[in-house]
C-alpha cells in the first residue's frame, strides 16, 4: 500500500473515523481537506440497496444543480439547418450535422454532451459503438433528444446533469468544484440526493441508501448520514 503524504495525513486526521457527518458538515469539511493545486472536482458517490442487471431496479434520471456543476461543459447540437440559429443563440459549442457525423466516425469525441432532434436519431444508431462507451449517445429520457433545442442546450450549460447506477450499485455524479462555498456544494449534493429519493424503485426493498460519501479529486472520502441527509 502507498504510503501516505505529509498532506494527505494532515487531511486524513480532520475526518473523524467511523462518523457520520450531515450534508452541510460534510460540504464544509471537505472544503478544509482538499489541498490540491488546482481547482478540484467534488464528486458524490452513492450505493443503493438496488440490483442494476435487473430492469425495474435500474435508477437513472437527470437533475439541475442549483448553483451549477463549476465545469464548462462542451455542448455539440447535431441538428438541421433550421434549427442551428437556435443552438448557437442558446449556446452551444459546435453546431451542425453531417460534418461531425463523419468526425465521430473518425473518433471525435472532445465534447461533454450531445444534444439531437428525434429525426437526426436515426443516423446517430451506426456511432453507438463510439458514443455509448463513452456516455454521449443522445437519450430522450435525458432531454438531450428534443425538438426544443434552446431549452436543452441551456438547461445543460446551467448545471443539468444526467446520472445512471453503475453495476454495482453505485451513483457517481460531480457536484461542484473544492472553491465552491460549502453551502452551495450542500445545496447540489441535496438536490441530487432527494432526485435520488424520489427515483426509489417500487422493486427495492429494505434500506435505499447504504451509504453516502463526498470528495474531492484527490481527497480522503466523507462519509454523509443517511438517515437524515433529506433534513440538512
Amino acid at each position: 500500500m502507498a504510503k501516505l503524504t505529509k498532506k494527505q495525513k494532515e487531511a486524513q486526521s480532520k475526518i473523524e473515523s467511523g462518523k457520520t457527518y450531515s450534508v452541510a458538515e460534510a460540504s464544509a469539511l471537505i472544503k478544509e481537506v482538499s489541498n490540491e493545486n488546482f481547482d478540484a472536482s467534488v464528486d458524490l458517490a452513492v450505493r443503493l440497496n438496488v440490483d442494476p442487471r435487473k430492469a425495474n431496479q435500474m435508477v437513472r434520471g437527470v437533475v439541475t444543480l442549483p448553483h451549477g456543476t463549476g465545469k464548462d461543459v462542451k455542448v455539440l447540437a447535431l441538428v438541421t439547418p433550421d434549427k442551428e440559429e437556435e443552438a448557437k443563440e442558446a449556446g452551444a459549442d459546435y453546431v451542425g450535422l453531417d460534418e461531425y457525423l463523419e468526425k465521430i466516425k473518425g473518433g471525435w469525441t472532445d465534447v461533454d454532451v450531445i444534444i439531437t432532434m428525434p429525426s437526426v436519431m436515426g443516423k446517430l444508431g451506426p456511432l453507438g459503438r463510439v458514443l455509448g462507451p463513452r456516455g454521449l449517445m443522445p437519450n430522450p429520457k435525458t432531454g438531450t433528444v428534443t425538438m426544443d433545442i434552446a431549452k436543452a442546450v441551456s438547461d445543460v450549460k446551467a448545471g443539468k446533469i444526467d446520472f445512471k447506477v453503475d453495476k454495482t450499485g453505485i451513483v457517481h455524479a460531480g457536484i461542484g468544484k473544492a472553491s465552491f462555498d460549502a453551502e452551495k456544494l450542500a445545496g447540489n449534493a441535496k438536490e441530487l440526493l432527494t432526485t435520488l429519493v424520489k427515483l426509489k424503485p417500487q422493486a427495492a426493498k429494505g434500506v435505499y441508501i447504504k451509504s453516502i460519501h463526498i470528495s474531492s479529486t484527490m481527497s480522503p472520502s466523507v462519509a454523509i448520514d443517511t438517515k437524515r441527509f433529506t433534513e440538512q
